[in-house]
């Protein structure tokens, strides 16, 4: 038993090391691509250097490797067991009465394990390091007068109060979001439950304080009546600057721990959660697929070398790792279009590679 817990041990510092290799890789490649991308775009626009481009690109990086994760797992597996079975170290393995099962297994379990780490640690931390990127990059882009800025939307409300809000532009001062030339539409509930509009207000500009909107340089009109101007008014709000910089990202920006509320804000001001309850199932998912791509790394890697095909059936795994991600995408996309549940979207990919996997080890090892 010891020796078999040395050679689960042995092969286990094995994948893991190929995995290590193919995140040196990837990263690389990403940091590279994401240079020139931000050289092109940002550099030629904006009046900095190489230093401040590769800051961006350290900032963008980690949500761009996270979405590649998946395969670092894969290409380091088949990477480390096809080196082991080249040299006949699996074999001799198995000749002494080791199965597959055993060594295959603290892989896929450490794959798991990271898939959980990448959910609750890695995730939070590149959406912080992207959220400063997208500041970072449009205070850089601030002066130029290239593309025209996309109109902002909000909305909040509760029970008894809606408010649209509508801006022409955004920023961040001192970690509060501004918006600027603000308008915003204010509706209450009749006792049927329907909407009616109230008033509307005209600001030059709006700061998102603790609990409340400061307006300055506001003009109000109420339905029937004349409008008046006043320097600053406030408007109560449930909103923090987080949650309001969350409206204007995409889901895959938000961190996990924070889409359960992004879900309940997005549902109380009345718009709809379903982009990000399925990016929630998505990633409750993550774990289970890192094990599944662990799974399918030792399926196509363990066919004896000297049986021949081995670089073919290690290409054919490579293809399907894409296969897998594809189908991971199309599957959202039908996903968040309502042709198929958000919960089947989101784990269908998962399940299907690890029993993928599964289906073929034991057709290899068992026959």
């Amino acid at each position: 038993m010891t020796g078999v817990g040395r050679l689960e041990r042995y092969v286990l510092y094995r994948t893991l090391a190929g995995v290590g290799a193919a995140l040196a890789v990837i990263a690389a490649v990403i940091l590279l691509i994401q240079f020139v991308d931000l050289s092109r775009s940002v550099g030629t626009r904006a009046d900095v250097g190489a230093t401040t481009i590769f800051s961006l690109t350290l900032l963008r990086a980690p949500s761009l490797i996270q979405v590649l994760l998946p395969f670092v797992f894969l290409f380091g597996g088949i990477s480390a067991y096809v080196g082991l079975n080249r040299r006949s170290e699996l074999v001799a393995m198995r000749a002494a009465g080791v199965s597959a099962w055993r060594f295959i297994l603290p892989f896929a379990v450490a794959a798991f394990v990271a898939g959980v780490l990448a959910v609750t640690v890695l995730n939070p931390v590149a959406a912080a390091l992207n959220a400063r990127f997208e500041s970072d990059r449009a205070r850089l882009m601030e002066n130029y007068l290239g593309d025209a800025p996309e109109d902002i939307w909000l909305r909040q409300g509760d029970e008894r109060t809606q408010i649209v809000i509508h801006a022409r532009a955004r920023d961040t001062v001192d970690g509060m979001v501004r918006l600027r030339r603000v308008s915003l539409f204010v509706y209450q509930k009749d006792p049927n439950g329907r909407l009616e509009f109230k008033r509307r207000l005209e600001a030059a500009e709006a700061r998102l304080m603790p609990g409340f909107w400061q307006l300055r340089d506001v003009r109000e009109a109420t339905a029937g009546e004349s409008s008046v101007r006043s320097e600053s008014l406030s408007i109560r709000s449930a909103l923090d600057s987080r949650s309001a910089m969350e409206r204007f990202a995409s889901p895959e920006a938000i961190a996990f721990w924070r889409l359960p509320d992004a879900i309940q804000l997005t549902e109380q001001a009345g718009f709809s959660a379903y982009a990000y309850r399925l990016r929630f199932q998505q990633l409750l998912a993550t774990p289970l697929l890192f094990a599944a791509m662990a799974v399918l790394a030792a399926a196509f890697s363990l066919r004896l070398a000297r049986l021949g095909g081995l670089a073919g059936l290690a290409g054919a795994g490579v293809a399907l790792g894409f296969v897998v991600f594809f189908f991971n995408q199309f599957a959202g996309a039908l996903a968040r279009a309502d042709i198929i549940p958000l919960f089947a979207a989101a784990w269908a990919p998962a399940v299907v590679a690890l029993l993928s996997g599964l289906t073929l080890l034991s057709y290899t090892e068992d026959g």
